[in-house]
C-alpha cells in the first residue's frame, strides 16, 4: 500500500507555479500511488462548492483523471477550505473524511487530521473557529449571492493575516496536551498533520511515545509525505519557472516505525 499526503497548499490564482508544480505531483508521483490524502487547506478558498476558482480547473481534472484510474483520494477541511462538499467530492471523485480520521496501517494506528484544532492556546482563532463551523453560519453565509461571499472571504483572510502577525509564536503552534490527549484517546502511535507550516518530526508525542509527523506548507518548496510498508518519508521539491523537475531536497524522516 502506497500513500501520499499532502496539506497547506493554498491553490489560488496569484500562485500559478503551485498550481503547475501540484499538476505535476499529481501526474507523476500521486498516479503511482493507491491512496492520496488532501489533508486540508488545499485551497487559499473555498466559497461553495457552486463557486470553484477556474483558475483550478486543472487540477480538477487531474484529480478526477486519478480518481477514475482507481488511485483513492480523501479529503479533508482546513481552515482555510471547510465549505469544500459532497458535490464537489463528486466531481474529483473523492471521500470527505471526518475533522478528525483514524486510518490503520501496518504501523498501528495513524490519526490524520488539519491540525488547527490541536492550536488551544489560541482562544480566539478557536472561537472564530466554532463559529464557521456552525451548520447555521455556513448555511447562511452560502445562501449569498457569489460577489457577497467572495467580499466576506477577503475580508477574513485579511483579519487573519493581520491576527497572524500579532500572535506570538507558540499561539499559532499546536499545544502539546491537545496532541498527548488526543494520541492517547485513540491509542495512536503516529500522528500526521498540517496547518503550522513549520515541517518536522517529533517524538515522544504521548504516553506511548507517539511520533507526530508535520507536513510542509506548498511556497517555495513543495513538500510531501510518502507512506508504505517500511515507514513514512517526508520530502520536497523546489518550485523553479517552467516546469517544476522533481527532486528530493530531504529526507530527514526515518522510518516512523
Amino acid at each position: 500500500m502506497l500513500r501520499y499526503f499532502v496539506a497547506d497548499l493554498h491553490l489560488d490564482d496569484k500562485r500559478p507555479d503551485i498550481i503547475r508544480a501540484f499538476v505535476h505531483f499529481l501526474q507523476e508521483k500521486a498516479a503511482t500511488a493507491d491512496e492520496l490524502y488532501l489533508l486540508g487547506d488545499i485551497f487559499e478558498a473555498w466559497i461553495g462548492d457552486d463557486a470553484p476558482p477556474p483558475s483550478l480547473q486543472s487540477v480538477y481534472d487531474t484529480l478526477h483523471q486519478l480518481s477514475s484510474a482507481s488511485v483513492r483520494l480523501f479529503f479533508q477541511h482546513g481552515n482555510r477550505d471547510f465549505l469544500v462538499g459532497e458535490a464537489f467530492m463528486h466531481q474529483i471523485g473523492a471521500e470527505l473524511l471526518p475533522e478528525v480520521h483514524a486510518l490503520e496501517t501496518p504501523h498501528g494506528t495513524t490519526l490524520l487530521l488539519h491540525g488547527d484544532q490541536l492550536c488551544q492556546d489560541d482562544a480566539a482563532y478557536q472561537a472564530f473557529r466554532q463559529q464557521v463551523r456552525n451548520p447555521q453560519w455556513q448555511a447562511a453565509f452560502l445562501s449569498k449571492s457569489v460577489a457577497e461571499r467572495l467580499d466576506v472571504a477577503r475580508q477574513l483572510r485579511a483579519a487573519s493575516r493581520e491576527q497572524g502577525a500579532q500572535k506570538a509564536e507558540y499561539i499559532t503552534d499546536v499545544t502539546p496536551s491537545a496532541v498527548s490527549d488526543l494520541m492517547e484517546q485513540h491509542q495512536a502511535l503516529l500522528m500526521i498533520h498540517g496547518h503550522t507550516h513549520r515541517p518536522r518530526m517529533h517524538t515522544n508525542q504521548s504516553p506511548q511515545g507517539g511520533v507526530r509527523i508535520v507536513l510542509g506548507d506548498w511556497d517555495a518548496s513543495a513538500w510531501y509525505l510518502e507512506q508504505d510498508e517500511e515507514g513514512s518519508r517526508h520530502f520536497a521539491f523546489k518550485l523553479p519557472d517552467g516546469n517544476p523537475q522533481t527532486a528530493e531536497l530531504q529526507d530527514f524522516l526515518a522510518a516512523a516505525d
